[in-house]
C-alpha cells in the first residue's frame, strides 16, 4: 500500500468522528434522512481528501527546507 492510501485509511475515520459532533440534520427538511446521510458522506470524503493532500504537501515542503 502507498503512503497516501494509509493516510486515507487513517483520516477518514478521524473526519467521521469529528463531523459526528455537527448536527447537519437541522439544515435539511423533515424526512430527508437519506439526503442528509449522503451529504454527510460526501462532506467526509471531501474533507479527508483535503486533509491527506495537505499532509502530503506539508511533508514534501518541509523536506525541501
Amino acid at each position: 500500500m502507498t503512503v497516501k492510501t494509509i493516510l486515507y485509511l487513517i483520516c477518514v475515520p478521524i473526519v467521521l468522528w469529528a463531523l459526528d459532533a455537527v448536527n447537519i440534520n437541522v439544515i435539511f427538511k423533515k424526512n430527508r434522512y437519506y439526503q442528509a446521510r449522503l451529504f454527510y458522506l460526501i462532506l467526509t470524503l471531501i474533507i479527508s481528501y483535503l486533509l491527506v493532500n495537505f499532509i502530503i504537501d506539508f511533508t514534501n515542503y518541509t523536506r525541501l527546507i
